[in-house]
C-alpha cells in the first residue's frame, strides 16, 4: 500500500542518496553551510558518480537527489555545469534510480530539458519577504522572491511534480510565513503540481556567518498546524527529523500535520553538522507512539501520468519493488 495521504498512523520518507555536482555557488547566503567560492570546488565526475551508483546497487536506495551550488546564469561555465547535472541524472536513471534535482533557479529551457531525466524537481522559496534581501540574502542574487516564484510557475506549466518549502528563523515574521504559504497554495490551485512543502528550521552550522540561534522547535507544531490550514490537503508537509532533536517535539510535529520526513541518506549535505536519523532510529521513535514509517518514491502516484513512458516504466518497477 502506498501511503502518502494524510492517514492517522502513517508517515513517509524517501530512501535517498545525495549527489553534489559542485559545492561552488555565486550566492553568499549568510546562513549557508554548504557552499564554496566559485572555482574552489571540484566538480563530480561521471566516473565517480558511477562508482557510487555501483555501490548503491546493494542498498535499498530509490531516490538520487542531485543537489548543487549555483553557477551564475551568465558564467562561461554555466552550460558545462548544466550538462553535468543532466548527465548525472541520466546516469542515475541508467543505473535504475529515480532522480530528483534541486540546483537553484533554472531557465525555462533548462527545466524543460531536465524534465526528461527527472521524476520530480524542487526549489525552496525560503521566504518571500523582500526585507531579507537587505540581510541574509544581501549577497544572494538568485534569492529574489519573484525569480523563485517564477520557477514554481514554470514547473506548473511544464507539469513537473515539485517540492518547495520555507526556511524558518532567518529574520522573517509569522505573517511572512503565512504569505509565503499562501503564494504556494495559490500556485498549486492553478497547476496542481506541488507534492510537498518543507518546513525547515534554521540550524546553525560551523561555516555560516549568520549570528542567530537555532529556530525554536517548540514553535514548529503551531506553524505546521497553520500551514495545514493554508495549504491544500493534497500537498504533504515535510519536516527534516535531524533538525528536530527532541523526540517528543518530533512526534508533536507529526501530530500537528507533518506527514513526511524527507530523503533519508548518509549525510544531510545542507546541514552537515546534523547527522540524519536513519530508518531504524526513526522507527524506534515513531512506532511506540502508533506511527508507521513507510517508504515512498520521489514522485507521488497522482503525477505518474505527467512522465514520459520511459520514466513511467522506471517508476512502475520501483513501486512494485518497494510496495509489494
Amino acid at each position: 500500500m502506498y501511503c502518502h495521504q494524510l492517514l492517522r498512523d502513517y508517515t513517509t520518507y524517501s530512501p535517498a542518496y545525495t549527489i553534489v555536482p559542485t559545492y561552488e555557488c555565486f550566492n553568499r547566503c549568510t546562513y549557508c553551510n554548504f557552499r564554496t567560492n566559485p572555482g574552489a570546488s571540484p566538480w563530480m565526475t561521471l566516473s565517480a558518480a558511477e562508482e557510487i551508483f555501483r555501490r548503491l546497487q546493494k542498498q535499498k536506495v530509490c531516490e538520487i537527489l542531485i543537489l548543487s551550488g549555483e553557477v551564475h546564469p551568465h558564467s562561461p561555465q554555466r552550460q558545462a555545469w548544466f550538462q553535468r547535472i543532466y548527465d548525472l541524472c541520466n546516469l542515475a536513471l541508467n543505473w535504475g534510480f529515480l532522480p530528483h534535482t534541486n540546483v537553484g533557479p533554472l531557465s525555462f529551457a533548462e527545466m524543460q530539458q531536465l524534465k526528461s531525466v527527472n521524476v520530480s524537481m524542487g526549489l525552496m522559496l525560503e521566504q518571500l519577504t523582500p526585507k531579507l534581501l537587505a540581510t541574509v540574502h544581501r549577497h544572494a542574487p538568485s534569492k529574489l522572491p519573484e525569480l523563485r516564484l517564477q520557477q514554481l510557475t514554470w514547473a506548473g506549466e511544464l507539469q513537473i511534480p515539485f517540492t518547495t518549502g520555507l526556511l524558518l528563523g532567518i529574520g522573517e515574521t509569522l505573517d511572512d510565513c503565512w504569505e509565503t504559504l499562501e503564494a504556494i497554495s495559490h500556485l498549486h490551485q492553478r497547476y496542481h503540481h506541488i507534492q510537498e512543502v518543507i518546513l525547515q528550521p534554521h540550524s546553525p552550522g560551523n561555516q555560516q556567518t549568520f549570528d542567530a540561534p537555532a529556530f525554536n522547535p517548540h514553535q514548529l507544531p503551531e506553524i505546521i498546524t497553520q500551514a495545514r490550514q493554508i495549504l491544500p490537503a493534497d500537498i504533504t508537509i515535510q519536516i527534516p527529523p535531524n533538525l528536530v532533536k527532541n523526540e517528543q517535539w518530533l512526534l508533536a510535529c507529526i501530530e500537528a500535520g507533518a506527514r513526511d520526513l524527507g530523503g533519508i541518506g548518509p549525510i544531510d549535505e545542507v546541514n552537515p553538522d546534523y547527522p540524519h536519523l536513519q530508518e531504524q532510529e526513526l522507527r524506534e521513535i515513531l512506532q511506540p507512539a502508533g506511527w508507521q514509517l513507510v517508504p515512498r518514491l520521489p514522485i507521488y502516484p497522482q503525477f505518474d501520468s505527467w512522465l514520459s513512458e520511459e520514466l513511467q516504466a522506471a517508476v512502475k518497477r520501483w513501486r512494485k519493488f518497494i510496495f509489494t
